[in-house]
């Protein structure tokens, strides 16, 4: 693999684009840099609901560092009476931000990290921006985007809306990228969040992302694609798991 541009000058010189379907059609459009984000008051979780994800973490799935993994949601929601207070804190956050009644119309998941390697979804939900909803507490970690220098605190109410074309991370905080030796198994590094899949084709969240659509770059060789992806100045790519700069596909 090739490098390119490192992620500290990645958003000065390199072009994004992403390809995703669109019914049954491939489109192409921008990948925004924007990174929307808030801390919100939201309750924490009862005892016997932690108790329920630390089993689940560590005996039934075994989360290892850099695993982002589904949690069951129907549980949590039937043993925690508060749960509905963060979904309105959600709603009545995103209300400010111009996204009137996205949430309810968007898939919902719950989802446990031990950190996260350097990764970006575009080539599975291109079509989607990533709503977050932090439940756990601060364990010192960070969300990192290195293409577009946000880094942002990890703590009970963070809360994300992102491209999902862009890479990211969960790395330690005051590291400069993602080690598994941060993540040692004596330590308690794991997040619990809820992640909405955002249409990327709504009107208010392609707004508030400054999404363009229908921007396929034109090389000498055109791509030609039948599949959803990231493509760095016009040619596929990939994200370095450690570091987050982009590469090129050999």
């Amino acid at each position: 693999m090739l490098w390119m541009s490192p992620s500290s000058t990645a958003s000065m010189r390199d072009v994004l684009t992403s390809y995703f379907w669109s019914g049954d059609a491939i489109r192409s459009r921008s990948v925004s840099d924007i990174v929307l984000s808030g801390t919100l008051d939201v309750p924490a979780p009862p005892a016997r609901v932690l108790a329920d994800w630390d089993r689940e973490t560590s005996s039934r799935m075994v989360l290892e560092p850099g695993d982002v993994e589904v949690m069951p949601l129907a549980r949590t929601q039937v043993r925690w009476p508060d749960y509905p207070h963060c979904v309105r804190a959600m709603s009545e956050w995103t209300g400010t931000l111009g996204l009137p009644d996205v949430l309810a119309a968007s898939d919902l998941a719950l989802m446990a990290c031990r950190g996260a390697r350097y990764h970006h979804d575009g080539a599975q939900y291109g079509g989607a921006a990533f709503c977050n909803l932090f439940l756990s507490e601060d364990k010192g970690l960070d969300v990192h985007f290195p293409g577009t220098g946000h880094r942002i605190p990890l703590t009970r109410g963070t809360a994300l809306i992102f491209d999902t074309g862009q890479p990211h991370g969960v790395i330690r905080r005051g590291s400069s990228g993602f080690n598994t030796a941060d993540f040692a198994p004596d330590q308690d590094c794991t997040q619990i969040f809820l992640t909405w899949e955002l249409p990327i084709e709504d009107l208010h969240v392609a707004r508030a992302l400054n999404v363009v659509f229908d921007i396929g770059i034109a090389t000498s060789s055109p791509l030609q694609t039948d599949e959803e992806q990231v493509c760095v100045n016009g040619e596929p790519a990939i994200v370095c798991t450690e570091s987050g700069r982009w590469c090129k596909v050999e």
